[in-house]
């Protein structure tokens, strides 16, 4: 299989770009960030690499929880613009090669939502079976099915108005929709239908194990509904008749056996893509051992899926820094690295930092890591801010820490915003990593900076296309530090090898199915390797070393 045989597949071989309107940057001065913003930046991202923008909820909103409280799921949020300034971003954003994905938040609306003004006026409502009632309060406590422990203790709210409790998986203001209701399911299909004319290339959907749970539910409500993966797949389905390329990137925070179902069966027909999740923690493990063993056993326990699927790899997203699928002990090894002050951690299970603090800043350590991250075989996803090593505010609550305005130059507000620091929503990022020193202006005239050594990956990572689409191999070398991976399709070969240590050491590689005359090509610095008749080479790694190595045979030959 050939790259220009998979063009359609797009996504295989894409570099996703996440950001909140809300704080990317303000065109307006009235210290919120708008569309016009984000489009007036598009060619920034176009430089950058970035093929693929997911825009997190932009909709209008009881602004409780970051905007994932929506109100009406066809609007925009006023503040943030119109539906001519969306098109506009998408157009523009076409024009230089990058799609736009949206996030898809139907698990839930906002308690002001109209559908739950409705359900709650009375039990006779047309709109009461949109949401999941009871009659009685839980007989059992539920405060370990809350997905915010330190906000809720029940998944069950009391509507004092009809004297029945609603369910709510997340804050007692999200009441969760009833999907096994069919006019809940065509109302979602008919919201994806809204977006997608508008241009857009499909969905990053939320929380979609909640998505597709059915507690609380009646079985009289049920008997109608197929199964839930099924209803998957016909979104799945919907999506492609409505695109034909289209993805639903899903966010599923489950061990791979379970997570695995939601790709579908062997025709891959429900989710196109997933964040690994697992692969994300158990990086952190390894980053904080200095050891990569835990990282190669997960990657060796990484379930093939089918070829027209994909995994995301990240470092970082707009949410907690979860590890709670790590033991516990694993769990208390990562915070006491990274996160020792409780005003770190969040929920006993997750950071709420952002990765350059948490290397103490260390630019070796820091390009090290995402040199690994763009190197595992899938497709990177950035959090917006990522690129230039951006901190977090440990002074705003909770988890929006990470999602303080972006810093554009060193200038007040960090440039994203002209008007006074007293009307921006979140406040800018203060200290060694603030606007004075971490900012998109500065980076960009940096030749060592870490925004152009980014730059750099996502160039070298479009021109591997074995890392979207390769099956992978972890190839054994002596150090416990050290991960060293084989990447192969087609006739393009590959190899990645990091050290997670700060010790210097030399990484012996046997290649068994090369000869004399082939060479290991540096592609992140100059310089190669030449393999001996028997395939090995010797490989010098510095500390929190990294290196890519293409696999080049003798002159006039292909790989074997």
């Amino acid at each position: 299989m050939r790259t220009s045989d998979t063009a359609d597949l797009w996504w295989k071989t894409a570099v996703v770009y996440c950001l909140d309107v809300e704080t990317f940057l303000d065109w307006t001065g009235d210290g919120v960030g708008d569309f016009v913003g984000v489009t007036e930046r598009v060619d920034y991202l176009a430089e950058l690499g970035v093929t693929c923008l997911w825009l997190m909820p932009f909709y209008p909103t009881a602004n409780r929880d970051d905007g994932y409280d929506i109100t009406d799921f066809y609007g925009v949020d006023p503040r943030l613009g119109t539906h001519g300034d969306v098109v506009e971003l998408v157009r523009t954003a076409r024009d230089r090669g990058i799609r736009v994905i949206v996030d898809l938040v139907v698990n839930h609306t906002s308690d002001k939502h109209p559908w739950f003004r409705a359900a709650r006026s009375s039990k006779d409502s047309p709109f009461r079976d949109y949401y999941v009632w009871r009659a009685e309060a839980p007989e059992h406590d539920t405060s370990d099915q809350v997905v915010f422990p330190d906000q809720e203790d029940s998944i069950w709210e009391l509507d004092e108005r009809t004297g029945e409790f609603y369910l709510h998986r997340f804050y007692k203001h999200q009441p969760d929709l009833n999907v096994a209701n069919p006019k809940v399911r065509e109302e979602i299909a008919k919201v994806m239908g809204f977006w997608l004319e508008l241009g857009i290339s499909g969905f990053r959907v939320d929380a979609v194990p909640f998505l597709l749970g059915l507690e609380g539910i009646s079985t009289s409500q049920t008997e109608d509904f197929p199964d839930p993966h099924d209803y998957l797949a016909a979104l799945r389905s919907f999506l492609g008749r409505r695109t034909g390329d289209g993805i639903l990137l899903g966010e599923v925070n489950l061990l791979y056996p379970e997570q695995k179902v939601f790709f579908g069966g062997r025709d891959g027909d429900e989710l196109t893509m997933m964040f690994d999740f697992v692969g994300m923690q158990n990086m952190y493990l390894s980053l904080a051992r200095q050891d990569a063993r835990a990282l190669a056993r997960t990657l060796k326990r990484r379930p093939t899926i089918n070829p027209d699927a994909q995994w995301a790899s990240f470092l970082r997203n707009h949410d907690e820094l979860t590890l709670d699928r790590l033991s516990d002990s694993e769990r208390h090894e990562v915070f006491d690295a990274f996160g020792p002050d409780p005003d770190m951690q969040l929920f006993g299970r997750g950071l709420r930092r952002r990765l350059p603090p948490m290397l103490d800043g260390d630019p070796r350590r820091i390009k090290m890591a995402y040199s690994l991250m763009f190197s595992l075989p899938g497709t990177p996803a950035l959090f917006y801010g990522e690129e230039i090593g951006m901190g977090e505010n440990l002074a705003i609550e909770g988890r929006m820490a990470v999602r303080s305005p972006m810093q554009w130059s060193p200038e007040r507000n960090g440039g994203f915003t002209t008007a006074a620091p007293s009307r921006l929503r979140r406040p800018v990022v203060e200290g060694a990593f603030g606007p004075e020193y971490v900012n998109v202006a500065d980076q960009r005239g940096d030749p060592d900076s870490l925004l152009n050594f980014v730059s750099l990956l996502i160039r070298r990572y479009r021109e591997s296309p074995e890392l979207g689409w390769a099956d992978f191999t972890v190839l054994n070398q002596p150090h416990r530090s050290v991960l060293a991976h084989d990447s192969r399709w087609g006739d393009r070969r590959m190899l990645a090898v990091h050290n997670l240590s700060p010790e210097r050491c030399t990484v012996p590689l046997q290649l068994t199915d090369c000869e004399a005359g082939y060479r290991l090509v540096d592609l992140l610095q100059q310089g190669e390797t030449e393999l001996d008749a028997s395939g090995r080479a010797e490989v010098a790694m510095e500390g929190y070393g990294y290196r890519w190595l293409r696999v080049a045979p003798p002159e006039g030959r292909r790989l074997a």
